[in-house]
């Protein structure tokens, strides 16, 4: 562990900025930095992921209070939907295996990268927030709790659409308060999990410190990257990464047949021209500020 410790460290921070750059995305992949670098049990990394996605979570929705792009009572009643699936999932998740488990991490990577190389929709600024329908948020909440507490992430790109065509929210508040549901729904699943897993506390200070440091350059840079751009890079990375841990859940005999790495090759080389393509044609807008909507509300 000590060998590998500055290199998690160090993988944090870029997670972090990643974070701070997105306003997710970037927790997606703290289960595989712990299981595959610092070589963590399953649920332990996914546990200490949760913790992580939490504490960054709370702290990047500071800016985003200031400038006003939080709306509290929408983000507490979905953030409470959240939590109850969160723990339950938390709890569950003791029951399940370890390939169960990070099988079900890797088919949510891939919706993830499908959802930022798609790009987040926009909603007019006339929407304006309105009566939320408390039923399909009470089962929506559930639904994406139940997966964040199963696998550890925050799922920030199923809980952004849901803010603003639920909760009829401008995409920037969304983004603002989709960290506070993801920070309330992060710490009940890491509630769920203490039940049966044991944390390694200084590796998971040391790791959920530096991804806070991270988120906050990240947000330092956000007027200086492309949105676009960057966004479709990092979901054509997490495409590849989700693949690399789903063929790492395949029977040994499949992962030994050399077509089978070079198709997934192939697939790393094809997203690197997609994403350099999707730089050529794109001008990009600052990371943070929706095309349709620049103005924060109030």
């Amino acid at each position: 562990m000590s060998a590998t410790l500055p290199l998690t460290v160090g993988l944090a921070v870029l997670i972090g900025v990643s974070l701070g750059l997105l306003g997710g995305g970037g927790s997606i992949l703290a289960v595989p930095l712990l299981v595959y670098v610092a070589d963590l049990p399953v649920r332990e990394a996914i546990a200490t992921s949760l913790l992580v996605v939490g504490v960054t979570s709370l702290v990047g929705v500071l800016p985003h209070a200031r400038a006003h792009r939080v709306r509290w009572r929408t983000g507490l009643v979905f953030g409470l939907a959240g939590m109850a699936g969160a723990y339950a999932g938390g709890r569950l998740s003791g029951h399940l295996p370890p390939t169960l488990l990070l099988t079900g991490f890797a088919v949510l990577m891939l919706a993830t990268a499908a959802a930022m190389i798609r790009g987040r929709r926009t909603t007019g600024e006339a929407a304006g927030p309105r009566e939320l329908p408390l039923a399909r948020v009470l089962a929506d909440g559930a639904v994406v709790g139940l997966a964040t507490g199963l696998v550890g992430a925050g799922g920030g790109f199923l809980v952004v659409p849901a803010l603003a065509l639920l909760g009829g929210l401008p995409v920037p508040v969304a983004i603002g308060t989709s960290l506070l549901v993801i920070a309330m729904k992060s710490f009940a699943g890491l509630a769920g999990y203490l039940w049966t897993v044991d944390i390694n506390w200084p590796l998971a200070a040391a790791v959920t410190v530096a991804a806070v440091l991270g988120s906050l350059l990240g947000g330092l840079l956000t007027s200086r990257v492309p949105a676009d751009v960057l966004g479709r890079s990092f979901g054509w990375f997490v495409l590849v990464m989700g693949g690399f841990v789903l063929v790492r859940q395949l029977p040994g005999g499949v992962r030994a047949d050399p077509a089978l790495w070079t198709g997934l090759a192939g697939l790393a080389v094809g997203a690197v021209l997609a994403a350099l393509a999707c730089a050529r044609r794109s001008p990009g807008a600052p990371v943070g500020v929706d095309r349709g909507s620049t103005r924060p509300a109030g």
